[in-house]
């Protein structure tokens, strides 16, 4: 029978560790929705209430994403070597 020391074991652990990534979906989800918060009421305040609160949310959240897209897009336009 094999024994098993502890550094060993701790060795394994960092190693199976050091191959974990943080997914970035939910964080980008999540900063997203943050800028909603500060988007939303001023797209609520210039259409003078005539939209609901849903359709500011969503207004502001394709703002966002046109916004990000574009970005994307200019960056993969002009620093083509990087993708």
């Amino acid at each position: 029978m094999k024994s098993f020391r502890l550094p060993q074991i701790l060795v394994e652990i960092i190693d199976s560790m050091a191959d974990y990534r943080i997914p970035k979906l939910p964080l980008y989800i999540f900063l997203g929705m943050c800028l909603n918060l500060a988007i939303a009421p001023v797209v609520y305040a210039a259409t003078g209430e005539s939209f609901s609160h849903i359709q500011a949310w969503s207004l502001g959240l394709l703002g966002l994403v046109t916004l990000s897209l574009s970005t994307y897009l200019f960056f993969v336009m002009f620093v083509p070597e990087k993708f």
